[in-house]
């Protein structure tokens, strides 16, 4: 089953963010050469591809999992959190009705 992932940035983050970036997408690289990711990607603070040092206010990920607390515990598990850069997560069941 498809489960959405929310990661919600703590304030200030974005050098924590930065610190772990690349450990945060080796993991969701992994994802997607295992064919389970949908999309993902961060929220910007500004309405803009870059916000610079205007950060971001979390992210957003959606793939498959096999239930909600293999989902869960992959999501408790990022760089993100262990970094601090994301201060809550919230994991949702996801139906993918388009595309």
């Amino acid at each position: 089953m498809l489960f959405a992932i929310f990661g919600h940035d703590a304030p200030r983050s974005l050098d924590m963010r930065r610190a772990s970036r690349e450990a945060h997408l080796a993991r969701v690289r992994q994802l997607q050469a295992q064919g389970r990711l949908v999309i993902a990607g961060p929220h910007p603070t500004i309405p803009t591809a870059d916000p610079g040092d205007a950060g971001y206010t979390g992210s957003l990920i959606i793939a498959e999992f096999a239930d909600l607390e293999t989902a869960t515990a992959w999501a408790q598990q990022d760089p993100y959190v262990a970094a601090g850069a994301w201060q809550a997560v919230d994991v949702r069941p996801f139906v993918q009705v388009l595309p």
